[in-house]
Parts: structure tokens; C-alpha cells; sequence
């Protein structure tokens, strides 16, 4: 079969006419399929309602330490929860507080006290003329939004199979006063599902900040999110090499069950050293009274430790598996011969990550929603919503049944093609 490269003028609109009498066919089944975020499919949601029993009336509702869950208090959260969540990351649980059911608070949060009060006893960010981010990309698309939000700069950082630059992230930090902060998705990562190596893990926890404010921000929202048992990714522990290397206050460490237990009614956490704790507890105490930790009862007593969690999650990949190997059929069997677009194969996580011919990645999506799929918005996942090569396309698989997912790729790829062909015979035409 010959790519779409390949082929003459005359082959290309003949494609492009077969192509687009397709896409008729399809626009008009009035299909109407979201795969735009990473939300979890009401199966999964399912597979957790017992937890909705283990809390009664009749409970005496304590911690193990005697609190009363009901009352005010316990700011960091009880005990039994923060060592759930620390055993999930790796963390001591006196490294960890359990906060609300949503990280990206966490995050948002943290860059707002940095901004009004400094970070641990720093000059308080608004009062700079400069604040600079570094952000990996493709990346989380939120974690840009909250830099716009507060008006801090963002500076592009290319993402590898091993994790970001590194050699440009230690130009940038080392150099320039700044940069008070880079964003991580270390395992999985949104949306490439790539794993950061464990060389990489080393070189974060040996920077030398020109900034004594300077933070990392390791979201490590999909650390126990595998999709097969027997080739899950590994994760070098943060926190521990940055202890080891001297550096203890450099990371802050956020994590949720939202795609564990309820995505709107987990319990998020933040792990990182006891000086940082001690900044964060002091705007705490300023903002809560406590968080909800009735929820964080329901969540020790549902999971018991860490191995319920796991037991947990393999139901999660008995949902995810077929979804994501779905797409990958498709693409592979539609899209590799006619060399019009990559993909990533992650190993867990809930998104994969397409790359188109330049220039085409916003008309695939216009495309696919104008047949009734909704994606991710083209250019989402780069700083300023902007991708430089009109390449990068997120797939979110999780949401859509399985055969809602092998429909709106069959779509997705139509799309590809029709726009692919395009692009090739205006370019052929100009010759």
C-alpha cells in the first residue's frame, strides 16, 4: 500500500472524493461521543458504591487516635488517611496532608499563597516584575490555565520518552531567578503517558536553583493507574532523592483517589517536607478548619492499606484495558500504513497521544466534532493553547463504552485521512 506521500496528484483526488463521501455517511448518523477529558466511565464508578456502606449511623465515627471525624479539627487530616495516601506515593505520613477531593485545589492553592504571602518567608510573588513557570510539553492543560490565571510566564519545555528536557530545564532554573517553578505528570503523564526515568528523577532532585523559591510541582496524579500487570512503568521516589541530594523543600508532591474511588468525592493530599508543611499549615489555618474527614474515614475504612487500592485498580484496568487497545487497533490498522500520524503506547494512565502531518492537528478536530466528537481542543496541551506544528491531538479513552470508543475512532482516523489528503493535494497542486 503506498502512503498517502506517495501518491500522485490524480490518486489524491480521487482519495480525497472517496474520503469525503465518507465522512457524509458518517456526519450523518448524528453521533454524539465525548472524548475531551479524562473522566471515568460510570462502570468504574460502579465498581466503588460498596464504599457508600461502610459508613453508617450506627458508626462511632473515630480515628484510630479517638477524633471525633464529625467536629472541627485535625487540619492535616487523621493519621490513618495520610498514611494511606503516603503509601500510595512512597511518602511518610507525616509528610502528607489530606485536604478536599480535588489535587488541582491543592495546586491552585499553592501557587496562590506563593503569590500573596512568598514561599517560606520569600518575597511573595506578586510583588515581582517577573514570575516564570517551565512547562513540559505536551502537558496538562490545567496546570497552564492556573499560570494564565495568575498572569505567570510560561516557558516551553519538550517532553521526551524519558521525561523533559533535562538539560534545558537545568539551564533554566540554574540561570535565571525567575523561574520559580516547573510542572510534572512524572508517571503517565498527561498526555503522552510517558514515565520519567529514573536518571531523570535524579537530575530534578539535584537542581541547583538560582531561586531559593523555587518549587517542583510532581503531580503524580496517575502513580498506582496501570493498564497491565505485567509491563506497569516504575517510578524513582521524588521525595526520597531529593532528601537524599540535600534538597528537601524542593517538591511539593499532589495526589487524589478521584480516579480511584469518586472523582468528585475522593480525598486529595499534598506531600513534601516538614518546612513546607509548616508554610502550607499556616495559610491553612487561615482558610479551613478542617477538611472533610468523615470522606477520609470512608476512604480507610472502604481500602483498609494500600493493597485494597491496588485491588481497586485492576478493577479500573479491566474497564480502561479494552478501551485503549481499541483504539490502538484502529489506528494501527487504518493509520500506520499510510504514514500520516504517531502515536504513544502507554502502559496506564487515561490518555493517548496523537501526532498529525503539521498544520493539521485543529482541522482533525474541527472535523471530528462537526461529526459529533468532541476532543480535546487542538493546541490544549502547550502553553498559551498554542502548538507550534498544529500537531498534537489528546485521546481520552476512558468515558466512551468500548464500542463507543472503536466507533468515534473509526471517525477520528476518517478525519485524519480526509484532512491528511488534503493538506498533500494543496501542496501538490502548488507544485
Amino acid at each position: 500500500m503506498k502512503t498517502y506521500q506517495e501518491m500522485s496528484k490524480e490518486e489524491l483526488q480521487a482519495t480525497y472524493a472517496e474520503l469525503q463521501k465518507q465522512f457524509e455517511e458518517e456526519k450523518a448518523k448524528g453521533l454524539q461521543l465525548d472524548m475531551s477529558r479524562g473522566k471515568p466511565c460510570s462502570e468504574q464508578l460502579d465498581t466503588v458504591m460498596p464504599m457508600m456502606d461502610v459508613l453508617t449511623s450506627k458508626d462511632l465515627l473515630q480515628s484510630e487516635d479517638g477524633y471525633d471525624c464529625r467536629n472541627y479539627g485535625t487540619l492535616y487530616g487523621i493519621m490513618e488517611a495520610r498514611q494511606l495516601i503516603g503509601d500510595m506515593i512512597g511518602a511518610k505520613a507525616e509528610q502528607v496532608i489530606v485536604m478536599g477531593n480535588a489535587s488541582l485545589n491543592i495546586m491552585f492553592d499553592t501557587v496562590e499563597r506563593s503569590m500573596t504571602q512568598g514561599v517560606c518567608g520569600g518575597i511573595p510573588w506578586a510583588r515581582l516584575d517577573r514570575v516564570k513557570f517551565l512547562c513540559p510539553a505536551p502537558g496538562y492543560d490545567r496546570h497552564f490555565k492556573i499560570c494564565q490565571y495568575f498572569g505567570i510566564e510560561m516557558i516551553t519545555i519538550p517532553m521526551h520518552e524519558d521525561g523533559p528536557d533535562m538539560d534545558l530545564v537545568e539551564k533554566y532554573v540554574s540561570s535565571d531567578p525567575a523561574v520559580k517553578g516547573i510542572w510534572c505528570v512524572p508517571k503517565y503523564s498527561n498526555p503522552q503517558g510517558y514515565t520519567y526515568s529514573d536518571e531523570t528523577v535524579r537530575r530534578f532532585a539535584n537542581l541547583k536553583p538560582a531561586a531559593g523559591d523555587f518549587r517542583i510541582y510532581w503531580d503524580n496524579a496517575y502513580c498506582i493507574h496501570d493498564l497491565y500487570e505485567d509491563r506497569s512503568d516504575s517510578l524513582l521516589n521524588i521525595l526520597t532523592e531529593c532528601e537524599k541530594a540535600g534538597n528537601p523543600n524542593l517538591v511539593f508532591e499532589f495526589c487524589s483517589t478521584s480516579k480511584i474511588s469518586f472523582a468528585g468525592a475522593g480525598i486529595a493530599a499534598v506531600a513534601t517536607s516538614k518546612e513546607n508543611l509548616e508554610w502550607i499549615r499556616q495559610g491553612m489555618t487561615i482558610q479551613t478548619i478542617g477538611y472533610d474527614k468523615i470522606n477520609q474515614l470512608r476512604h480507610v475504612k472502604y481500602y483498609k492499606n494500600i493493597d485494597g487500592i491496588k485491588e481497586q485498580m485492576k478493577k479500573h484496568a479491566a474497564s480502561m484495558r479494552p478501551k485503549f487497545e481499541a483504539v490502538k487497533e484502529v489506528l494501527e490498522r487504518e493509520l500506520a500504513p499510510l504514514g500520516i500520524g504517531t502515536w504513544t503506547n502507554p502502559n496506564g494512565g487515561y490518555f493517548i497521544s496523537f501526532e498529525s502531518l503539521p498544520g493539521c492537528a485543529k482541522k482533525i478536530v474541527a472535523k471530528c466534532k462537526e461529526a459529533g466528537v468532541i476532543l480535546t481542543d487542538a493546541g490544549a496541551t502547550f502553553p498559551y493553547g498554542v502548538d507550534p506544528m498544529d500537531t498534537n491531538i489528546r485521546i481520552a479513552p476512558s468515558y466512551p463504552t468500548a464500542e463507543e470508543m472503536a466507533q468515534a475512532t473509526d471517525l477520528f482516523v476518517l478525519c485524519v485521512k480526509l484532512v491528511s489528503v488534503e493538506k498533500l493535494l494543496k501542496k501538490a497542486m502548488a507544485a
